[in-house]
């Protein structure tokens, strides 16, 4: 799939695909373990109909309500995300322990397989559909659903490959042991995967709080602006860079020197645009803002990072 809004909403549809399929699998087999996979799902349909508006959303331009644009609308719903992962999360672990302290749960292991293999497969192929479109858009919503659907699909094989194991114990009449499977099972999957949603919702809360992006993306956008300026009549240039979502915003305070402070509008703005440029070779969607300073009025601020010259 080659558009955004596409991927998205096959996203949303194999998630409600796969939650209606895992409740109908839970009343039929009694399994905590696809009831969470089940429930997990129907949460994150939901969330993806919201991820599909923002994705409109975040195609627009600034209006007079929202003047930087919508992009921080995304770290927003991989926030929920995030969020809404690690609640269905603690809850079935909660759950789970109880489970296991009462002595167990009795599951119908065949179903439970038939239902399991089907949720593999089913995530498979949709973590491939959205690997594949990330060649054609570079969307942190597409990344991240990507994330989901990869965690799902290594929770559903696990699933699958206990349940498989269930039915080994009652050829072999262990049944003491089939009755805690379920729960131990559904401990082991959320403890191991509990730091996908915590990274998720993290990731997104520093964008919300405009902490300044990883120094993957900050560095090269670094060495732009001074390939920009090289022989230009620079004493400081302070650098300030935030990230919601998928742009990028890069503040760029220049301090020309006493004999740069004639130049003229036009060479400040043509200072601008090889700036604009050299920046969009290593990242888009920018947004660049430039702004020069005389060295006479230069009050260094508190905070941004510097980048002294001397040429």
């Amino acid at each position: 799939m080659k558009t955004e809004a596409r991927t998205l909403a096959f996203s949303a549809f194999m998630a409600l695909l796969i939650g209606c399929a895992g409740i109908t699998a839970t009343l039929a087999s009694n399994s905590q373990a696809i009831l969470l996979d089940g429930l997990f799902n129907l949460i994150y349909f939901s969330v993806a109909l919201v991820t599909i508006k923002v994705s409109r959303l975040a195609s627009r331009p600034d209006s007079e309500s929202y003047p930087f644009g919508y992009s921080y609308f995304e770290s927003l719903v991989n926030l929920c995300k995030g969020l809404l992962i690690l609640g269905v999360s603690v809850f079935a672990l909660v759950d789970a322990i109880a489970a296991l302290l009462t002595g167990g749960r009795e599951i119908a292991a065949g179903l439970a397989v038939i239902y399991a293999l089907f949720a593999t497969l089913a995530c498979s192929v949709t973590a491939w559909v959205m690997h594949r479109s990330q060649r054609y858009t570079h969307s942190p919503l597409i990344a991240a659903d990507k994330l989901n659907w990869v965690v799902n699909s290594i929770i559903s094989a696990a699933v699958l490959a206990a349940f498989c194991m269930v039915m080994v114990f009652e050829w072999l009449n262990w049944n003491n042991v089939v009755a805690y499977v379920d729960s131990v099972l559904v401990m082991a999957v959320v403890l191991l995967c509990l730091g996908v949603p915590v990274r998720m919702a993290s990731q997104a809360l520093k964008e919300l709080l405009n902490k300044t992006p990883d120094e993957a993306i900050a560095a090269p956008v670094r060495q732009a602006i001074s390939i920009a300026l090289a022989g230009t009549h620079t004493q400081e240039v302070r650098v300030r860079m935030v990230r919601p979502g998928r742009l990028l915003y890069v503040m760029v305070h220049i301090v020309l020197r006493e004999e740069g402070t004639s130049a003229s509008l036009k060479a400040q703005d043509a200072l601008r645009a090889r700036i604009d440029d050299e920046i969009r070779r290593c990242y888009s969607p920018v947004v660049c803002d430039v702004v020069f300073t005389a060295n006479t009025h230069w009050a260094a601020p508190s905070c941004g990072l510097l980048i002294e010259r001397h040429t």
